[in-house]
């Protein structure tokens, strides 16, 4: 997807500098006027026969001009590693593991549960379970298979810079059973220490709490041409937002969390305490 919006952020430039009209590209590619309008925003696969022919009508004939753009449109219909998932998921899902896959950081703010990119495996096992109670056992590994594979992306050369923010309900409720919660504390613990993670928790004693809309994820990318993006997660369904405005609101919050969040000193202590109560 990430590379879909890049090629055809490049292409909506290279249209409008030579003055062509979305009708008029679609008509070189025997398209539709809106079928332009879904490639320059990336929401629909580039055959490189097409990418090709628009190249033509832009004016860009150099073949170390038009090559990298081929290249894009050739590498973005491959499918990433998590298609290989698709069946156990919801449909809205992988567009998300996409992005995920490819932000330069990632703010998340969740009440219920750990995240997944911080779930030990039998926490997932058994949030898992807890979630869709009826799934054959197949099934429900493959989930967690994924969600391991997510976790990744925490230890890659490209690390995302991850910045959660968890009420403490969701360090207090217990999946899988307590020697499983003893343990997902502790990796928590071990995570707050990595350089590319900041982990701030929200203890009930707090006064105020800026998040009413529950839980949600803003993720950010390096590459200008690709706007913020806020997912929020519904019981059949997500929201997909990338208006600035509604972005901003959405930063608003998490930094208005932040601010009333214990410190990462904190909250590593929170952990070490709850861990004990267990």
């Amino acid at each position: 997807m990430v590379r879909r919006i890049l090629l055809g952020a490049q292409l909506r430039r290279l249209r409008e500098s030579r003055g062509v009209t979305r009708e008029a590209a679609g008509y070189s590619i025997r398209a539709s006027e809106s079928k332009i309008s879904r490639m320059e925003l990336g929401r629909v696969s580039f055959k490189p026969r097409d990418v090709a022919d628009l190249l033509t009508l832009y004016g860009v004939t150099e073949e170390a001009e038009r090559e990298p753009l081929l290249n894009l449109a050739r590498a973005s219909n491959r499918p990433g590693w998590w298609h290989s998932y698709n069946d156990v998921l919801p449909g809205w899902f992988p567009t998300f593991v996409g992005l995920e896959a490819a932000a330069a950081s990632i703010a998340t703010y969740e009440v219920q549960f750990v995240p997944g990119l911080l779930q030990s495996e039998e926490y997932a096992h058994a949030v898992v379970v807890g979630n869709y109670p009826d799934l054959p056992a197949e099934e429900v590994d493959r989930r967690v298979a994924l969600r391991m594979g997510r976790q990744k992306l925490l230890v890659g050369e490209n690390a995302p810079r991850l910045h959660c923010v968890l009420d403490e309900g969701a360090l207090r409720r217990v999946y899988g059973g307590r020697a499983v919660m003893r343990d997902q504390l502790k990796l928590l613990a071990e995570y707050s220490e990595m350089p590319g993670v900041s982990l701030r928790v929200v203890p009930f004693d707090r006064p105020t709490h800026p998040a009413v809309s529950g839980a949600f994820v803003i993720l950010s990318f390096s590459e200008e041409e690709i706007s913020d993006v806020v997912y929020l997660e519904q019981l059949t369904s997500a929201l997909y937002l990338d208006k600035e405005d509604e972005v901003a609101e959405y930063r608003r919050t998490m930094n208005a969390l932040s601010g009333v969040a214990a410190t990462p000193g904190e909250t590593r202590a929170l952990l070490h305490e709850i861990t004990r109560q267990l």
